[in-house]
């Protein structure tokens, strides 16, 4: 009798210590980590959610859309975070990485738009700039036809590239490689930039590989410098230094039209129309992505999803654009809100 009152202690102190485990495994708010483009959106709307006085303040945190793939796509349950913020959409390779540990059900979910704006201080002198110039400006190697080849980039100042640019020297400042703003940048203007030289377009055609190295690899010299993820930074840096050029989301530009100036970029000028409109050539879209397997498990991650999207949030009207997010059109607001309010499972992307 003894034994058995001794094993069923055992099994009772056993079960409390797994519960109590189990318990402190709970999160009684959503994490939301990502892009340092969308964190004061995603920032702004925690206020907004839990200021209503149903939920905890979502935990918002700034790792830059590769980190916060990274993070996000480690596992299941409480102990990791529930929506990713992206200036970019998911790789393929970050989709299968988190099916490998289990994360599969994943939503994606459009919020509104961004342009990568090429910005100086307003005490420099105004230029234009267009995405040939800006590549060979920044790429680590450029085609020479006299030689044939690739060679290591030459050029120093502005002026090189082309007479009608300032004769200082070429120095931009942007985002890390874990940045989705990176990403953007190279996609959007210096593979575009690159495939205006007819040898690599050929190469293009060719070996996308082979390109994609030629032209999305920046330079190493010191004439392009990686910043942190914090674009406030890189403001800081230009107000300082008149001949500095950095690379950042529309959004934060925005905020510090009083100090800086952009560069219109193939002759069209970033604005939230341009973007809208599609005539800006460096825009692109933002995302979040939601763990559906943590919605039950963690309170108001559904209810949060949904709060990005609603109309008084990410409307024409919503405060989100009194931060600097451009919005969707309504009817594409209205299709990504029913994605949000369902919690639609995305498919796989191509690449």
């Amino acid at each position: 009798m003894k034994s058995k009152l001794l094993a069923f202690g055992l099994l009772t102190l056993t079960l409390l210590i797994v519960i109590g485990c189990e318990q402190s495994n709970e999160r009684d708010r959503v994490t939301v980590v990502g892009s340092s483009t969308l964190f004061p959106f995603s920032a702004a709307a925690a206020e907004q959610f839990s200021a209503r006085g149903r939920f905890k303040t979502p935990r918002v945190e700034s790792t830059g859309t590769g980190g916060g793939f990274a993070i996000f796509c480690r596992g299941l349950g409480p102990s990791y975070p529930d929506i990713s913020n992206a200036s970019r959409r998911i790789k393929k390779s970050e989709f299968e990485t988190c099916a490998k540990n289990g994360v599969t059900d994943i939503v994606e979910v459009k919020l509104g738009y961004d342009g990568i704006v090429i910005a100086n201080s307003k005490a420099a002198t105004p230029v234009t700039l267009t995405k040939l110039e800006i590549y060979q400006a920044l790429a680590k190697d450029i085609y020479s036809p006299e030689r044939g080849a690739f060679i290591p980039n030459p050029y120093t100042r502005w002026s090189q590239i082309n007479p009608n640019l300032p004769d200082i020297k070429i120095d931009v400042m942007g985002p890390p490689p874990t940045s989705g703003t990176r990403d953007a940048f190279v996609e959007l203007v210096m593979a575009k930039g690159a495939i205006e030289i007819p040898a690599l377009k050929t190469l293009k055609e060719k070996d996308d590989k082979a390109f994609q190295k030629r032209a999305l690899t920046l330079r190493e010299d010191g004439a392009w410098k990686d910043s942190g993820e914090n674009d406030s930074l890189i403001v800081q840096a230009l107000s300082r230094s008149p001949e500095q050029f950095g690379v950042f989301g529309f959004s934060s530009f925005e905020e510090n039209m009083d100090r800086l100036q952009a560069a219109p970029l193939n002759g069209v000028v970033p604005t939230s129309e341009t973007i809208i409109e599609g005539k800006y050539g460096a825009s692109r879209s933002l995302y979040f992505y939601v763990k559906k397997a943590n919605v039950g498990v963690v309170p108001g991650l559904k209810e949060f999803a949904i709060e990005l999207l609603s109309d008084h949030a990410a409307g024409l009207r919503g405060y989100l654009r009194g931060r600097g997010m451009v919005p969707l059109h309504p009817d594409e607001r209205a299709a990504n809100y029913q994605v949000a309010k369902s919690l639609t499972v995305m498919s796989a992307p191509e690449k």
